[in-house]
């Protein structure tokens, strides 16, 4: 096994996680939010994992993000899925 993966936040950085939850953003950028404060409030990546349902990479993933990108590694890039081939008229 590796090591563990933990990671520290500030207190603006956690205020600022914490405000995500009641933001207009989509449901994964509200999850990987939370995934970050969990960790920084000391539980363990098996124990995220199983509470949302993921896979323990996943959750190491989601903090290298935050650790390479920060606030910007909660978001998805732009591209990522099939474009609709359709338009509203």
């Amino acid at each position: 096994m590796g090591a563990r993966l933990r990671v520290f936040l500030t207190r603006e950085e956690n205020q600022t996680l914490l405000n995500l939850r009641t933001a207009e953003v989509s449901q994964k950028v509200k999850d990987r939010a939370e995934i970050i404060r969990l960790n920084a409030h000391g539980w363990y990546l098996e124990k995220i994992a199983a509470h949302f349902n993921l896979a323990v990479q996943t959750v190491r993933e989601v903090l290298h993000k935050w650790d390479k990108l920060g606030l910007e590694g909660l978001w998805e890039l732009p591209g990522r899925g099939r474009k609709p081939k359709w338009t509203l008229c």
